[in-house]
Parts: structure tokens; C-alpha cells; sequence
């Protein structure tokens, strides 16, 4: 009965309640799609930071993130490879020889990651080849080949079959300058990645230093659930190298990936607290046109508890079908635009720096409509307790002859 009763009161201001419901529904909505853009936006950055050219797990030398010298290479690395190679759900394992070294043209010099690597092996685990916008990725059958990114092409005024040269320090600590020939020059989310890595094939590397060293294993896995099983699994196989996941080696991105989800939750909290006062005001005067009819109805016998719980219901209903609405509209938006993209390109230099595609893809972790619910269940509640105990102290004798 105080269901019903409460769903009637509800809309016998049909313009306020429509007022609010809608204010309640457009907040939401609002919050629901700045946050499927946010996260988004940390689910690009990840995706394209493993895509690019962390994989799911790295294996280097326990004092490899020293000063990634040359030296740091990991011992044994081949009997690694081949214990790898018996792991059930590795989409792909990359061997690379990776160290600090300076690329120069004739214009300019900068500071870069040298990175030799088998390509095929790369494929497996990354996607700069398909990055390319100019050349191709290794295709060339010379042995100086080189593959660099278009950021760094512009900052040396090198274009593709232009000569650049590697400086680094060998494995004895004598000075190497190796001449190489630009074969492709790739592009990929983030221009400081491509301003600051080259890769060359590592055969023709390790020709140059004298002898095969692999300073990092990229190992890319088929489920990325199985993330932290096949990362304590390989920590345990080798306790004496530097095994760790993609969201040790880059815990920034791990954790703006984390702060766009908890963003989500505090925007839409800010939100209900506003929606709050606006319930509040509603409902306070909702108690103030029906001062006679709820004294009325003390009078002949409703227990002010049963007056208390009809406006908490009333408040309830209101909230939650405004609610119901911000949320089917939210969800519908987000799904939409999870299916066609929402092209950023206007901002692609930014999106850049940090490294996320300029077409982003809205989501939402289905928990988090749970969570929004008892959210406004709970800011419906608080927003009744005002002018419920407003109701409640009515004298019923006094609030009859209320005009």
C-alpha cells in the first residue's frame, strides 16, 4: 500500500517531478559517458604501450634498469629461450639485444634505445610493422638495415634510404659507430616512443659488438588474464633474472589505467551529492503542500514511522527512476560509441604525448552499474531524512487546519 501511495504522491506535481527525474538522468548520463571515455582512454594507453612494445612480460638482467648498458645482458639466455618455449599460452617470445646509444645524421644527433631484434620472432609480440608509413619492415635484404620512427626522422631531417649512424659503447667499453640505411620509418600512439627508438636486425648487431647478447625477452601470452599466474610461474623459474609484467615495468601506466576507473566512481559520487540538494528541495516541498493531508493522515491512525517510510519511498522511487533512465541512456551512448569509435583526431598531438590512440573506444566495467545503484538508493535516502523528520513532527490538530 505505501508503495503505491508513494508512487502516486510522487506525480502529483507532475512538472517538479519531471524537473528532477530529468535533472538526475542527464547527470548521469553525462558522468556515465565522461567516464567510459576516461577509461577508454586508459585502456588505449595500455593497449597501445603492450601493442608498441612492452608485451605482457619482460625478462632482463637483475641490474639491467641500472643504467641499461650494453654489459647488462641476461645469462643464458638461450637455455631461457628454451624453457620458454615449453610454456602453454604464449602467443609469441622476441629475443632482443637492447641498449642506450646515440643515432646521428648529418644535421643532428639524439639520444636513443638500439634495439636488434629478429622481426619474425617481433611480429609475434608487437605491432610496429604494421605502423609503417613509409619503407617496409626489413624486407631489405641489406644487412644495415634500419627502422626508425617518424619523430626521430624529423628531429635528424632523414627521410627513407637516408644514411644514420649508431654510436654506443661495446661490450669491451671501446666506442662502435655503425652506418646504417633507413629501410621504414614507422608512426605509432606515442611520438616519444618513435623519437627515441630504432631497430636494427639483430645479427647485423651482434656482428658489430662481437658476440650474442639478449638484454630483454618480450613475451607476449595469448589470455591476458592469465597475467599474473604466467608471471609468478616464470619468477619462480628464474629467481635470478628480472621477471616482471607489464604493470611492473610501466607501473605508470598500470596506475592512470587504475585512477581513469576510480575517476569514474568519484565524478559520478560528485554528481549525486549535487543531485542531492536538488531531491532535498523537492521533497521538502512536497511535505510543505501536503501539511494537511499528512496530518490527516495521523490523525485517523498512520503511525509516523509509516509517514517517515513513505516519504523515504516516494524520495526513492523518484531518485531511481530518474536513475533508471541516466543509465539506460548512458549505457546505450557508451555501447553505440564502444562499436563506432569517437574519432579525437583534433587532439591527436596530445593524445600523443601520452601515448593513446586518437580514436577512442567508450567502456564501462559492468560492476560499476551495481555500484551506481546502491549510489542512488543511498542518495535518495539521505536526501528524504530532512523532510521526512519534517513530517514526522507535524501535530496533526494543528496540521489539519493548515490552509
Amino acid at each position: 500500500m505505501l508503495f503505491a501511495l508513494a508512487w502516486k504522491n510522487i506525480w502529483r506535481n507532475k512538472t517538479r517531478s519531471l524537473i528532477v527525474i530529468l535533472a538526475i538522468a542527464f547527470g548521469l548520463w553525462g558522468g556515465l559517458f565522461s567516464g567510459g571515455l576516461m577509461v577508454a582512454l586508459g585502456d588505449s594507453m595500455v593497449k597501445s604501450a603492450i601493442d608498441r612494445d612492452l608485451a605482457h612480460i619482460q625478462i632482463h638482467h637483475p641490474k639491467y634498469d641500472e643504467n641499461k648498458s650494453i654489459q647488462r645482458f641476461i645469462p643464458q639466455a638461450e637455455e631461457v629461450l628454451l624453457k620458454l618455449k615449453t610454456v602453454q599460452g604464449l602467443a609469441g617470445i622476441s629475443a632482443r639485444t637492447r641498449f642506450l646509444g646515440m643515432a646521428s645524421s648529418a644535421t643532428s644527433s639524439y639520444p636513443v634505445q638500439i634495439c636488434g631484434i629478429n622481426a619474425q620472432q617481433e611480429k609475434e609480440v608487437t605491432t610496429i610493422y604494421q605502423r609503417l608509413v613509409a619503407g617496409s619492415y626489413f624486407n631489405s635484404p641489406k644487412e644495415n638495415a634500419i627502422v626508425i620512427g617518424q619523430k626521430l626522422a624529423q628531429r635528424l631531417n632523414l627521410r627513407l634510404h637516408s644514411k644514420l649512424v649508431l654510436g654506443f659503447e661495446g661490450l669491451d667499453g671501446e666506442l662502435i659507430n655503425v652506418a646504417c640505411r633507413i629501410v621504414g620509418i614507422y608512426r605509432t600512439e606515442s611520438s616519444r616512443f618513435d623519437e627515441s627508438h630504432v631497430f636494427l636486425k639483430s645479427d647485423f648487431l651482434v656482428s658489430n659488438i662481437g658476440r650474442p647478447a639478449i638484454h630483454e625477452i618480450a613475451i607476449r601470452l595469448k589470455d591476458s588474464s592469465q597475467l599474473t599466474e604466467k608471471t609468478n610461474l616464470l619468477k619462480s623459474w628464474f629467481p635470478d633474472l628480472l621477471v616482471e609484467s607489464w604493470k611492473e615495468r610501466s607501473p605508470e601506466t598500470a596506475f592512470i589505467s587504475d585512477m581513469m576507473i576510480l575517476y569514474t566512481y568519484f565524478f559520478l559520487v560528485f554528481i549525486l551529492f549535487a543531485v542531492l540538494f536538488g531531491i532535498t528541495n523537492t521533497m521538502f516541498m512536497s511535505v510543505v503542500d501536503r501539511v494537511r493531508e499528512l496530518g490527516m493522515l495521523m490523525a485517523i491512525g498512520m503511525k509516523r514511522m509509516r509517514v517517515f517510510t513513505m516519504i523515504l519511498l516516494e524520495s526513492i522511487m523518484l531518485s531511481i527512476t530518474g536513475g533508471f533512465v541516466g543509465v539506460i541512456i548512458g549505457g546505450l551512448t557508451i555501447f553505440l560509441t564502444n562499436h563506432t569509435g569517437i574519432n579525437l583526431t583534433i587532439f591527436k598531438a596530445s593524445l600523443e604525448f601520452f601515448g593513446s590512440s586518437s580514436v577512442l573506444y567508450p567502456t564501462l566495467p559492468a560492476e560499476l552499474y551495481a555500484y551506481l545503484t546502491i549510489l542512488i538508493v543511498f542518495t535518495a535516502s539521505a536526501a528524504a531524512i530532512m523532510p521526512a523528520i519534517k513530517a514526522i513532527r507535524l501535530e496533526p490538530a494543528k496540521a489539519i487546519r493548515t490552509l
